[in-house]
């Protein structure tokens, strides 16, 4: 089996369950988050980017207000989220603080990573705090999302955020080290499942109904999440986090369960780009744009010399020559009526043309496809 430590994760999502980072009686277990966060700094001290998703919002809420939680209403879950997410955000900045790693708290709900526009928001509001060397503290907005919208669990969450920003690496810290083909609390001779090449329906079968007294997700969540982040070319971990130093367990060879990515997140991200999208528009670029996107650069204003059809930030579109002939597929980052008033501006009068501040590119290059090509 190829142990965690012989890869090397460029980008790692890391999600936390409530079980692992509160003790018995709901507090925050601070001897256990040191461990991870230095764990965490390690990771970005060989040259890694890490981001956390973070469940217990919750849990800690819970006892503030003394609500139990397996009989509260929805509006009193909400009000603990709203106490406990202050205590949590917290505990994370104290515990990186010691490795002089700062924080930034992201709030996402279940529309914030379909809707398109909200989630290319959040994209360059994750791209932007790494760039920054900043560790995002990403929770469910338990807060505002009602039952209808919200995921209930932070395993799809954390898979859903690794296809946001390209990783390579989910990292699903639990209470058990991995998969099996029977619940191990009930089944002592269960064996242990350490690769995984797909999540078909009978690796989903080998999973039990295990959520903790904490809690939301159990095996069937993870298997879940593992097949988004696999199909979006993103390496998956489950593995016991219930060790106080979890992540240094695993490099040095401790037993988990690793579903293998198909391909590489751009790879992945390309080839859903390519064949899956109906384009809303057309943008006809000049022959030095044509350049710059072979040499896997991103669609410039200045290179676009004409804008067609109707649509708005994120949606689908044509890429074209001068010639007409179709050159690839990109998600573009504005309007079209302001994709047509900054057609071959140059970055630094964007803001004069649109009377506010734009973003630098019309397509950025990991949104873009050009066929025949693996840029």
């Amino acid at each position: 089996m190829p142990a965690f430590a012989a890869v090397r994760f460029r980008r790692l999502v890391v999600k936390i369950g409530s079980a692992l980072l509160t003790d018995a009686d709901g507090r925050v277990n601070r001897r256990w988050l040191a461990g991870v966060a230095e764990d965490l700094a390690a990771l970005r001290a060989a040259g890694g980017e890490v981001l956390v998703v973070s469940s217990g919002a919750i849990a800690l809420g819970s006892g503030i207000l003394g609500i139990a939680r397996r009989r509260a209403r929805l509006d009193e879950l909400q009000a603990a989220a709203a106490a406990g997410q202050v205590q949590l955000m917290h505990a994370w900045a104290e515990a990186l603080a010691a490795h002089d790693v700062a924080v930034a708290q992201v709030l996402l709900t279940l529309g914030d990573t379909e809707n398109r526009r909200h989630w290319l928001n959040a994209r360059g509001t994750l791209a932007r705090l790494l760039a920054h060397d900043v560790v995002p503290v990403i929770n469910e907005n338990d807060t505002v999302a009602t039952e209808e919208i919200r995921y209930g669990d932070n395993d799809r969450l954390a898979a859903r955020v690794a296809q946001m920003v390209l990783a390579d690496g989910l990292l699903l810290l639990s209470d058990v080290d991995g998969l099996y083909e029977a619940d191990p609390r009930r089944h002592a001779g269960a064996h242990h499942v350490p690769e995984v090449e797909a999540v078909t329906d009978e690796i989903m079968g080998m999973a039990a109904g295990t959520a903790s007294a904490h809690g939301s997700g159990g095996m069937t969540t993870k298997l879940l999440a593992a097949r988004i982040a696999t199909h979006a070319g993103c390496s998956t971990i489950v593995a016991n986090g219930t060790v106080e130093r979890p992540i240094a367990a695993l490099i040095s060879g401790a037993r988990h369960t690793i579903f293998h990515a198909r391909g590489t997140p751009a790879a992945a991200r390309k080839q859903w780009l390519a064949g899956a999208l109906e384009v809303r528009g057309t943008l006809t670029l000049d022959a030095g744009a044509v350049r710059a996107l072979a040499e896997g650069r991103s669609l410039l204003p200045v290179g676009v010399t004409h804008v067609t059809g109707t649509f708005s930030r994120g949606d689908p579109v044509s890429i074209a020559g001068a010639d007409g002939r179709e050159l690839g597929r990109g998600l573009v980052a504005y309007d079209s009526h302001e994709a047509a008033l900054i057609a071959g501006c140059r970055s630094e009068n964007i803001a004069t043309r649109l009377g506010y501040p734009g973003r630098a590119t019309m397509v950025h290059r990991n949104d873009l496809v050009l066929f025949g090509s693996s840029a």
